[in-house]
């Protein structure tokens, strides 16, 4: 669900600002199992006594600077084209071919043709600086999201990036000091939260028709390896990640939605994980298939444990089962199941059980709810948005944030949900790498998850 862009370590630009604020390369060395501490006196900017989950004034218009655009890049790109009110001013790639190409789609789309910013690795700072922006949207390579961030936080910009949205708990928190210190959404588009059967499971948690939710279990399990092994696109960065890193790497996609569905940061939290690892066996019997003996991909060594599972115990008992795997051959799942005291969902394939609803003791098509609970977003505008990027759901991802933004409404996701499920991958790291010892999740929210109001069922 990234761009197929690539870029190398972060340079030393800004270097004061980013030393403080938070330009951390790939691979950051283990530090024990405390969590950093934060100062608890940090209040929003815009807080008097307590406003609630933040909101920007609205706009009649909001212009776009958009960083990296390979392959899922360009879909945003055109998705944010095709929608009302959203306008595309800069485009930033290493690549001039690629700037080029956006800018062109730009022109024919009717709108201006945007700048273009392709100097090097850290043009995008200048791009931040430089152009009259509401927002910034990255779709880099990982190690990049929390420096694009930074940078068009403290330029005055929105922010918005791919998954995850950061790779360690130091910049996770670093990202929440500039969202307060700056006044500024910072947000990560989960695009699976958009999801038909997401969706509707949602509702129909809202609606109480599961009971109380008591478990949920989730995953990102997708057979990777010709990707990584790949001479362009996601091939040149994503496996390098597998050589220094040993846990959950891609946790959000399908831990999202069951956040959602569990009410984090809303009256609950994830408190605990506890996380171990497979051997590590399946890229490198890949190299040997597929590569002669002397190549250089035959010499690369992995430390990724090839399935890795995580239990999250949430602050109200809750229990998430969390499974990695990408370097096996297996078909796509998310698994995706939430179970509560009156029925219970699960995906791959669509089923579900609600008591006094379903046969006792059998599973239902799922497919057969849709009529009675499909969310209204997806009622309203998703079927029409096949084909805009992963059956649709990256055409919704974009089309909530520009609303929010042009309305002056929270987001979907604020800050304080990306860090959370994005801290996973350390938090995963350090317990794999302490023998799964137990790793405590910081409370990025400092205390507000007890008061913030739940998340309802938008509208298109």
């Amino acid at each position: 669900m990234t761009s197929h862009c690539s870029h190398s370590e972060p340079a030393d630009v800004g270097r004061r600002e980013f030393v403080r604020l938070g330009a951390v390369g790939l691979g950051a060395a283990l530090t024990g199992t405390g969590i950093p501490s934060r100062p608890a006196d940090l209040t929003h900017p815009t807080t008097d006594q307590d406003p609630g989950p933040f909101r920007a004034p609205p706009m009649d218009e909001v212009r776009i600077g958009f960083v990296g655009v390979g392959g899922m890049g360009q879909v945003h790109v055109r998705n944010l084209l095709d929608l009302d009110g959203a306008r595309i001013k800069a485009i930033c790639d290493i690549v001039p071919e690629k700037v080029a190409k956006m800018q062109q789609a730009t022109v024919a789309a009717g709108q201006p043709r945007p700048t273009g910013y392709f100097r090097g690795e850290t043009d995008f700072v200048r791009m931040c600086e430089e152009e009259e922006l509401d927002l910034v949207y990255t779709a880099t390579p990982w190690r990049w999201h929390v420096s694009v961030l930074l940078a068009a936080m403290r330029n005055g910009k929105h922010a918005a990036s791919e998954v995850p949205m950061a790779t360690t708990v130091e910049d996770c928190w670093r990202l929440v000091e500039a969202a307060e210190r700056y006044g500024k959404h910072c947000v990560m588009m989960e695009n699976v939260n958009y999801g038909r059967a997401e969706m509707m499971v949602f509702r129909m948690v809202r609606l109480g028709l599961f009971g109380e939710i008591l478990h949920g279990e989730c995953g990102y399990l997708h057979d990777l390896r010709a990707v990584k092994f790949a001479d362009e696109g996601e091939g040149l960065w994503r496996r390098e990640h597998a050589k220094h890193r040993n846990g959950n790497l891609y946790p959000t996609h399908g831990l999202g939605p069951v956040a959602n569905c569990m009410d984090n940061n809303r009256g609950d939290r994830f408190e605990s994980l506890v996380s171990m690892s497979s051997p590590s066996r399946g890229l490198q019997l890949w190299a040997e298939e597929h590569y002669p003996p002397r190549h250089p991909k035959r010499r690369e060594t992995y430390v990724l444990g090839d399935v890795n599972t995580s239990l999250i115990r949430t602050a109200g008992g809750r229990t998430i089962f969390l499974s990695h795997d990408t370097n096996l051959p297996r078909p796509y799942s998310r698994i995706h199941l939430v179970q509560g005291t009156r029925g219970i969902f699960q995906g791959y394939p669509d089923r579900l059980h609600l008591e006094q609803r379903s046969p006792a003791h059998e599973w239902e098509d799922a497919g057969v709810y849709y009529e009675e609970f499909e969310h209204p977003l997806w009622r309203a505008i998703g079927r029409t948005a096949p084909g805009r990027g992963h059956g649709g759901m990256d055409y919704l991802e974009d089309y909530r944030l520009i609303k929010c933004l042009r309305d002056g409404t929270p987001t979907d996701m604020n800050v304080y949900d990306g860090v959370s499920l994005s801290v996973v991958s350390e938090l995963s790291e350090r317990s794999v790498a302490t023998g799964s010892q137990p790793q405590e999740f910081p409370d990025f929210t400092r205390g507000k998850w007890r008061t913030n109001p739940r998340l309802g069922v938008i509208e298109a």
